[in-house]
């Protein structure tokens, strides 16, 4: 007959006997590898990487591939153009082993490196409004749940109200109103200035749906029990939220982050296409897709590049925060 301590031994060695990672592990690690069990999420990780290499290396790309995205290769060569209509001599775009997606009709500018430093340039606004909104998000969002009260009240009826805006038309309707704000009519806009103002729209116009479902989380979270025993102890609100609910509202600020940057990318493309965005000379991916609606009866592989290249960065960034909710919270199914 076995002893209960020799039982306790037996059971202690069985894991390590059949190889077994052994228990104990923290929750990030344990997070780590159901992420890392989920293909889809493991190559979608990969796909989003491989797209902030690019807008990252944008330059050194230029330099291997020996071309830029502004220099006219179809107006400094003639061969590479139809004279009559403007569209590349060669098949397919002009897709050949010097160029590689092609070039531009009209100009003949290179549709590669017009993809890469567009691709650069929609990512820079993204990432910049997703960051502001998710961090505007995060303080008000805590704060309303946290404090409740008239706090809660005024700022849940200001996520409201903001929310109740069409987000797509206030984004074309409040372009032009910034930028005439600070730069005269008969002036050329700077590509800096709209660059900033593009992430100040997308910002004000994008927190309130992080900051609502934070507060709904917080209002939950606030009645625990150890959110009432730090209160005990004498611990000040900031302290409560830094290390008793910051700590526990990761899971839906990293899935929602996930949801704003391809939304973000987008909403930045849409503004470039209906010409409130970025404009000539600076690549940007919706001014390809604008001049691809123009171009498309005698050259749709110029629309082609960007539109694939904009359907696979949106669908791997959404399967990505799927598979990143479904690591963090196991108890969730898709």
């Amino acid at each position: 007959m076995t002893s209960p301590s020799q039982a306790t031994v037996a059971e202690k060695a069985a894991p390590a006997a059949e190889g077994k990672t052994p228990a104990g592990l923290s929750p990030r690690q344990l997070m780590w590898r159901r992420f890392r069990r989920d293909r889809a999420g493991v190559i979608s990780a990969g796909v989003v990487l491989f797209f902030f290499a690019v807008a990252l290396l944008a330059p050194l790309i230029s330099s291997l591939y020996g071309k830029d995205p502004y220099t006219t290769y179809g107006l400094d060569r003639p061969e590479l153009l139809d004279p009559l209509t403007g569209y590349p001599m060669k098949p397919n775009g002009g897709v050949d082993g010097e160029f590689w997606f092609g070039i531009e009709p009209k100009l003949g500018r290179d549709v590669l490196m017009q993809l890469v430093y567009g691709i650069r340039t929609s990512l820079l606004i993204g990432l910049a409004a997703t960051v502001l909104s998710t961090l505007t998000g995060i303080v008000i969002g805590v704060l309303a749940g946290y404090m409740g009260g008239r706090t809660d009240y005024f700022l849940g009826r200001l996520i409201d109200l903001l929310l109740s805006f069409p987000q797509q038309l206030f984004f074309v309707a409040f372009m032009p109103v910034v930028t005439a704000l600070f730069v005269s009519p008969q002036k050329e806009t700077p590509t800096y200035f709209r660059v900033t103002a593009l992430v100040v729209v997308l910002w004000l116009l994008g927190w309130m749906q992080l900051a609502r479902l934070l507060r709904g989380q917080v209002l939950s979270l606030r009645e625990r029990e150890f959110v009432e025993a730090a209160k005990v102890t004498g611990a000040s609100p900031w302290r409560i939220v830094r290390k008793e609910l910051l700590p526990n509202l990761g899971t839906p600020i990293l899935v929602q982050a996930t949801l704003m940057l391809p939304n973000f990318v987008t909403a930045e493309a849409a503004l470039s296409f209906l010409g409130v965005g970025v404009v000539e000379p600076t690549p940007d991916w919706g001014r390809m897709f604008a001049k691809g609606a123009n171009f498309y009866e005698g050259d749709i592989t110029y629309m082609f590049f960007p539109g694939i290249a904009m359907v696979v960065f949106v669908v791997a960034f959404n399967l990505l925060g799927d598979s990143v909710r479904d690591a963090m919270d196991p108890k969730t199914t898709r």
